[in-house]
């Protein structure tokens, strides 16, 4: 083995319900020997990984297979995902691919370079948006020159698809902004062109909920349109809208159903087939429950439209696949937070009347991805929480994951030296190298199988996303966070055995926290713009709000030293009392349904930013290289057969190129025509 030291990227993870965790990148330095190359591609703001899928070869030969039929099933439904983001998608994906696939002229201009950069951040991004800011990626080429490629190959890209690229139409894929109109100034395709808000608000008044006291999850899986005057949902289902994928997705997981571990398993995935042959949500809850407590086996799946953090009103769910293999080591170690989740709940700070009184279910795993798709893909969650319906988690439990060999891939890719940068002394640098890693995972393990089990809604309240509307999502985030950095400092992961100085752990989680929250997380938005993006905003209302409420005893210091911010905390114990504080008034929002307050919260402490800082981090970053978001390509997983056809074994080889994984991709899994 090749032994070489480099600096490995630690995570701050910025975590969701159901969990898309987007990294924060800091630095430290990591001994790893390994042969395995994890740098694929660099470009804009961009780096693509590989990840490798431990505990592979040990599965049996039915296991591979069934391995390899959910990663067909979720590639399957690729194309939902471009189209869901926005109309054109489709449209200008396959031309473009198309251009740069038969394009014989000059690869060497820096038009042509240009061109490229533009195609993989789409690619990346799955659509013509930014994967984090929403924001409508710009070209460096002009009209002329793609109308030139466009001649040269033969192409046609006409009209709205073609101006849509340079023009300032559909600026923004998400809009939750406070004071504008939010469906119809977000681009995302879940809804016609002419539908407001008042619409979306006037449908779901008298949609169809489900049972008393078990709603369904209304609009998850349908676009909502006007047709002959009359709003309507357009279901994606067989037969319905996305049915040509949808019909594909089908059909292997029906291969699936027939290599299932258990009959448990196999029930699951034929209640996610009835699923979308219906399209019925009233059997998507019946799926989760069989899902959420099938617990047995080796091999798990998240397949389906899940996240809601791209609906500007938290209804729709972005198509998303997540193929996984349990980390036995690792689950095991972290199974102890599962295990005692209702002292946590009991210990907490939340008002009597917001707690459980009985934490039901929460399984928690760390796992290997054998493969992604949609959503997940190529920027990738690092842990997961499902099913996301309150009254099934609350009676029948939830799953949680931490997506292991993700994390380690970004770990050992390498890096430069933004902790030394942003830390504000030799000591916080220690404890992010010491401790890091681990306040990282716990972190993560706290956020989702006590954060995300945590706390009641008062009877008679409506849903977050009813009471809360775009608020719901990052006070949701928040909180869980808030339940996180709260027990991250309690010796009681000492006495569970999780870590062998609780007080330093906690510590190194509570600075890297600041840091991001109030400094290093803005390198990922453009001087002058406010905060958007769900997690940034949940990271920075919570620093922001501490921050403010120690000052009287200088709990979080900020200091200018040569012309640099630094925060530095001076009492932990003091900023653990305030982040239970501002925990117990989280849930009271969430309990509550408090609008008023919930506004209040994010919009005076999470979303404007202090200009001179803001324009000081990007200056202080601009000496870095390491690019500011990471995704991945995927494994390459190939049935061998025998003469009969019948699959005997599965091999597994690492992508060689992002571009050639995406062209792949394109040729093999595209089942839908654009405006379709």
């Amino acid at each position: 083995m090749k032994k070489s030291i480099l600096v490995g990227s630690i995570l701050l993870l910025s975590l969701t319900w159901a969990c898309k965790h987007e990294p924060e990148v800091v630095e430290t330095v990591t001994e790893v020997e390994s042969e395995f190359e994890y740098n694929v591609d660099q470009f804009a703001d961009l780096r693509i990984l590989r990840y490798q899928v431990p505990g592979f070869e040990e599965l049996s030969a039915k296991q591979k297979e069934l391995v390899y039929y959910l990663t067909q099933a979720g590639l399957a439904g690729r194309d939902i995902m471009w189209d869901q983001n926005y109309r054109h998608n489709l449209a200008i994906r396959k031309a473009l691919e198309r251009v740069y696939a038969n394009y014989s002229g000059d690869k060497t201009s820096s038009d042509w370079l240009a061109f490229e950069v533009y195609l993989k951040r789409l690619w990346f991004s799955n659509g013509i948006h930014h994967h984090y800011s929403n924001d409508k990626i710009r070209p460096e080429f002009d009209p002329d020159y793609l109308k030139k490629l466009l001649a040269e190959t033969n192409t046609s890209l006409k009209g709205e698809p073609f101006e849509v690229i340079f023009n300032d139409e559909d600026a923004k894929k998400v809009n939750k902004k406070k004071g504008v109109d939010n469906i119809a100034s977000s681009a995302i395709n879940f809804y016609g062109q002419d539908i407001k808000d008042a619409d979306v608000e006037a449908f779901y008044k008298i949609a169809y909920k489900g049972p008393k006291d078990r709603p369904i999850e209304a609009g998850l899986n349908s676009k909502l349109v006007r047709e002959n005057g009359k709003l309507v949902e357009k279901v994606w289902k067989s037969g319905g809208m996305y049915g040509e994928a949808i019909d594909e997705i089908v059909g292997w997981l029906e291969k699936a159903e027939g290599v299932a571990e258990n009959e448990k398993q196999a029930a699951s995935i034929g209640l996610l087939i009835e699923y979308y042959k219906t399209g019925s949500l009233d059997i998507w809850d019946k799926y989760c429950i069989e899902w959420a407590t099938s617990t047995d086996g080796n091999i798990d799946w998240i397949n389906g439209f899940v996240e809601v953090y791209n609906d500007p009103k938290g209804y729709r769910g972005s198509y998303e696949s997540i193929i996984q293999i349990t980390d036995f080591d690792m689950s095991r170690k972290m199974a102890v937070l599962s295990e005692d989740a209702q002292w946590f709940e009991d210990n907490s700070t939340l008002q009597e009347e917001h707690k459980k009184s009985n934490v039901v279910g929460v399984s928690y795993k760390t796992i290997n991805v054998a493969g992604e798709a949609g959503d997940a893909s190529p920027s990738t969650p690092i842990g997961v929480n499902l099913p996301n319906n309150n009254w099934i988690r609350q009676e029948h439990g939830s799953k949680s994951v931490s997506l292991g060999n993700i994390i380690d891939a970004s770990n050992n890719a390498g890096g430069s030296g933004r902790l030394k940068e942003f830390a504000y002394d030799e000591e916080e640098i220690r404890l992010e190298e010491t401790h890091g890693k681990l306040a990282d995972k716990l972190h993560t393990a706290l956020h989702e199988v006590v954060g995300h089990a945590s706390g009641v809604i008062n009877p008679g309240v409506g849903q977050p996303k009813e009471t809360l509307k775009n608020y719901s999502s990052t006070l949701e985030e928040g909180r869980a966070d808030l339940v996180g950095l709260y027990f991250i400092m309690d010796p009681k992961l000492q006495e569970l055995g999780l870590v062998d100085n609780w007080q330093e752990v906690g510590m190194a989680s509570y600075d890297a926290y600041i840091r991001n929250g109030m400094l290093t997380q803005l390198v990922r938005i453009e001087l002058g713009d406010d905060i958007e993006e769900d997690h940034m905003v949940n990271r920075q209302w919570v620093s922001s709000w501490v921050f403010e409420k120690g000052a009287a005893d200088n709990v979080i210091e900020r200091v200018n030293r040569d012309g640099k911010t630094y925060y530095n905390i001076n009492d932990y114990e003091k900023l653990r009392q305030l982040f239970g504080e501002l925990l117990r008034e989280t849930q009271r929002i969430k309990s509550e349904g408090d609008f008023e307050a919930a506004q209040n919260l994010v919009e005076g402490y999470g979303v404007k930013v202090d200009q001179e800082i803001h324009a000081e981090v990007l200056e202080r970053n601009s000496q870095f290289k390491s690019a500011a978001y990471t995704g991945f390509v995927n494994p390459i997983l190939t049935p061998i057969t025998n003469e009969k056809g019948e699959i005997t074994d599965v091999s597994i080889e690492y992508a060689k190129g992002f571009t050639e994984q995406m062209l792949n991709y394109a040729k093999n899994y595209s089942f839908l025509t654009p405006g379709n």
